[in-house]
This record gives structure tokens, sequence and C-alpha cells, in this order.
């Protein structure tokens, strides 16, 4: 009988530690789709709610010789940039690959297709750097690749 309370005692321990893991992980990844809703609906202020008051947003591309560059973008000049598109014509579809959490620090990885007005434009990887204020996930850190080849 002691036995078997011990044993009950454990799967309860691990299926709460378990439901609250996947109940955070699911906040992180609401606050990452938040981004792309906002993009798909051309909504600057959705956009913006994203990200924290200080995220640093970058790209990593390559020149036509082909060295790396990192270009810098600001939250409110992406915002109003996807602000000014129709509804729709920005889809960046993306799917979870690895999420890591440390009480309010997260760290998402998502590979993505991007289309534009319908038509494939290129694919790559977004990185993440989550913190979360107040309760609510914020985007601190945004880094993404961006090719035109092996997208899948």
């Amino acid at each position: 009988m002691k036995l078997k309370l011990i044993a009950i005692a454990a799967f309860l321990t691990f299926a709460v530690n378990t439901a609250k893991s996947q109940s955070t992980e699911d906040s992180v990844k609401t606050a990452v789709n938040l981004l792309f809703e906002g993009m798909k609906k051309a909504d600057p202020a959705k956009i913006a709610a994203s990200f924290g008051d200080s995220a640093v947003l970058q790209t990593i591309s390559r020149t036509k010789e082909g060295s790396t560059v990192i270009r810098n973008v600001s939250v409110k000049d992406f915002a109003t940039s996807i602000g000014k598109l129709a509804a729709g014509a920005a889809d960046e579809q993306i799917s979870f690959g690895s999420i890591k959490i440390d009480g309010p620090l997260a760290s998402v990885w998502t590979p993505y297709k991007f289309y534009f007005n319908g038509q494939f434009s290129h694919c790559g990887v977004n990185s993440f750097q989550m913190v979360r204020i107040n309760g609510v996930w914020k985007i601190q850190y945004l880094i993404d690749t961006r090719r035109k080849t092996n997208c899948e």
C-alpha cells in the first residue's frame, strides 16, 4: 500500500510539472504567433505589441559576392512597412522547432517559409529570445536567415 501511494504521488508530481511546462510553452507559442498574425493582417499595432520596448531585429543574408551581412531593422520601421501592405500579402508560415524556457527567458527556433501575395519568396529560420515581462511574453531579440533554395 505504501509503495502504491508513493507511485501515485510521483505520477501526480510528474503530471503537474508536465502540465505547467506545456502551459508555459503554449504561452510562448502564442506570443510568437501574435507577430505572424499581425503580419498576415497587416496590423502594425499587433506587430509592435509582440515586442519588448528595447527589442532588436536582425536579418542575416548574403551579398551577390557571397559575403554574410547582418541588417538591423527597428520594430517601428518593420511594423510600419508591413502595415502598408494589403492584408494577407505577408504570410510567414512557421513550424516550431525547439523551445527552451528558464523562468522569464525563452529561446525559440522556428523554421519558416515566406509567401508574398501568395507566391513563395524565401525560407529560413527565426531565432527568438523571449522575455516574460509582467506575466506577458515579449520578443526581445529576433534574428533570421533568408534563402531561396533548400527549403524542403
